[in-house]
């Protein structure tokens, strides 16, 4: 696309969208949630999974709108200055106001009326065909405060998702082989507490284990950032296939166990001690608004984009709620691990070893088909920051500098330690916070006056979110500062108890 900072990538079709963001939206959170229905209660975990579950999807429509606004108005503004270049060429040629409104490769607007190439060139302004990164959308609808304020919050959410990401992978990959060679071969989850410092393999220590496994992911997945996230297409519809594979054999597991009567949970209705810890899961089992950019655009087919949204949550919420009540039913609270896979190594429960296996190692699937989405996003978002109308990188810069900045930090932060809860806390509690709910409510918000004041009262976006009043978005507003001041007061009052 000309004038655009980053390239869009091939084109593919709604379906493969769809696997997408199931793939980005079902992470590591998924796997932690029966935990946290069962410390909750089972009536206030479903009730708050499905209104969280709503308002991601209310949020992830006004940042479509907003990039539809966004290639409105870079699509205006091109029109513009090639109607004042034709001016300048030659002012007396009578050119017709409306060759300015060829688009898309129309036929030239001589062969139709003015007023019908007007109402397909409206009717196409709209259209998202070039990927405008949410950085360049603050950049176009918030002033220079609001602007620092996301950079600051982007940068913040998505480094810290790429380092815990980075040191999850070789952790899981530590824990399990590590076991392979002890005395624990056959429960990988038996709370076993070990030193970074016990043997592994022979000399081999677990901290030495763990950074020959961080290598390997990184000389694996790290070239990605190098190019566009379509390069993972075939990896992500694999890995997709896995993790309906992995779902489904939990559920069916959990539901043989429970027909043969040896079900042992006997889930409360509402422990309001647990719903910090399960808001916080929610949070991360929703997201996917920062990348929305990279899988929205390569779509090829839009017109019922909000619809496939809506499906890939329904299908999501269908998940996490059966995998949920199968595991709380299942097992007793006591004995469910924080990852929930975990649950399924032992050979009490699971006498095939290749099911323990696949299952114990179902997190590194996971994790590694989201972090090349996720690092692409934040290079975009480096790319966007630094950009001056009219500039172009050199390539070094574009195609080396940017990738080596997005990767180098977390892995050195995986590098030196993989205790990452005071990072994981920061990034869902606040910057995820304002990602999922702050900064789409203000981009739809200042994409509205904006495409009013160019385009007119009458103009209507053709992918205007379903919740248009504006009282969507003072809600959102609400309940984002809210859940601030929710989590820095469960902050404030859990380290006074200490």
């Amino acid at each position: 696309m000309a004038g655009g900072i980053t390239d869009t990538g091939e084109l593919y079709s709604p379906y493969v969208g769809l696997v997408y963001m199931f793939n980005l939206i079902v992470g590591t959170g998924a796997l932690t949630m029966p935990k946290a229905f069962a410390t909750a209660g089972w009536l206030v975990s479903l009730v708050l999974l499905m209104f969280l579950g709503f308002m991601s999807y209310m949020t992830t429509t006004f940042v479509v709108e907003a990039m539809a606004a966004a290639n409105a108005q870079l699509r205006w503004k091109r029109m513009e200055k090639r109607k004042g270049d034709d001016e300048d060429e030659d002012s007396s040629s009578g050119v017709s106001d409306s060759d300015v409104l060829l688009q898309d490769g129309y036929e030239r607007a001589e062969t139709r009326p003015i007023l019908s190439v007007q109402r397909r060139g409206s009717a196409n302004i709209f259209e998202i065909t070039e990927r405008v990164e949410m950085g360049q959308m603050a950049s176009m609808f918030f002033n220079k405060v609001g602007v620092n304020l996301f950079y600051f919050c982007i940068i913040i959410y998505l480094y810290g998702d790429l380092a815990i990401y980075a040191a999850a992978v070789p952790v899981s990959l530590m824990q399990v082989t590590c076991s392979v060679t002890g005395n624990h071969s056959c429960s990988v989850g038996d709370g076993t507490k070990y030193n970074d410092t016990d043997k592994c393999w022979g000399p081999i220590r677990r901290i030495d284990a763990y950074r020959l496994y961080l290598a390997a992911f990184t000389l694996l997945l790290g070239p990605f950032t190098f190019f566009n996230v379509q390069k993972t297409k075939y990896l992500q519809i694999m890995t997709s296939l896995m993790r309906w594979i992995a779902f489904i054999l939990m559920i069916i597991l959990a539901l043989i166990r429970i027909s043969r009567g040896q079900a042992e949970g006997h889930p409360s209705m509402a422990q309001l001690s647990g719903i910090r810890n399960l808001f916080g899961v929610c949070v991360y089992s929703f997201m996917c608004q920062h990348s929305l950019p990279s899988l929205i655009t390569p779509i090829s087919k839009k017109k019922h984009v909000n619809k496939l949204v809506l499906l890939d949550y329904i299908l999501i919420l269908a998940f996490y709620s059966l995998l949920s009540f199968t595991a709380i039913y299942c097992f007793r609270n006591d004995t469910l691990m924080d990852m929930y896979t975990l649950n399924f190594t032992n050979c009490e429960i699971i006498s095939v070893a290749f099911i323990r296996y696949f299952l114990g190692l179902f997190p590194v699937f996971t994790i590694s088909t989201n972090f090349p989405i996720i690092a692409v996003t934040l290079r975009n978002n480096w790319k966007t920051l630094f950009h001056r109308e009219g500039g172009t990188y050199p390539w070094l810069v574009d195609r080396i500098v940017f990738p080596a900045i997005t990767l180098i930090p977390p892995v050195l932060v995986a590098f030196c330690t993989h205790d990452l809860e005071s990072l994981v806390g920061i990034t869902g509690a606040y910057a995820g916070n304002g990602i999922q709910y702050l900064i789409p409510a203000f981009l739809a918000y200042c994409s509205r006056k904006d495409t009013q004041l160019v385009f007119g009262s009458g103009t209507v976006n053709k992918h205007l979110s379903p919740f248009r009043h504006s009282f969507w978005i003072v809600f959102v507003l609400i309940w984002g500062f809210s859940c601030f001041i929710f989590v820095t007061a469960n902050i404030v009052l859990s380290e006074s108890k200490l």
